[in-house]
């Protein structure tokens, strides 16, 4: 494997400023921060991204940017914040070890996120219903297996 910068801030061998740390994981500031505050969230364990974390550690990243969230908001007299995932170099993940940033936001401050020309359209139902099938169909069932189509 290649080395990943986020272990190596883990395991305390490269630098950060840390906002929070526990047996599990780590906050720390964005090196390249888009607003003052952006923090990013991982886990201390190595996972690329999203489709290879257990929901288990993808859900503790968002309890503590629930926790981290009122504090950031009073030490940066932000308005808003910004909870931001990228999966996969498409969705311009750069640093391959889950993270979450929390990005402190407010008015004026410059970030904002494109979206593709026509948005919004409103997609009918039977699209919506077609692509729900599909997914579900891709669940898991609840006994490891793979479960059929709904």
């Amino acid at each position: 494997m290649e080395r990943c910068i986020f272990c190596e801030i883990a395991a305390g061998r490269a630098p950060a400023s840390v906002v929070y740390e526990d047996d599990e994981a780590l906050a720390f500031m964005d090196i390249h921060p888009v607003t003052p505050g952006h923090t990013l969230i991982i886990p201390k364990r190595h996972y690329r991204n999203i489709f290879g974390c257990p929901p288990d550690v993808a859900a503790r990243l968002m309890e503590l940017a629930a926790k981290l969230a009122n504090p950031m908001r009073a030490a940066t007299g932000c308005e808003g914040m910004n909870l931001f995932m990228a999966a996969e170099a498409v969705a311009l993940q750069d640093v391959w070890h889950i993270h979450l940033h929390l990005i402190p936001r407010t008015a004026g401050d410059g970030f904002g996120l494109r979206t593709p020309e026509g948005y919004p359209r409103r997609a009918p139902y039977e699209e919506l219903d077609e692509i729900a099938a599909k997914i579900r169909s891709c669940l898991p069932a609840p006994d490891g297996g793979q479960k059929g189509a709904s």
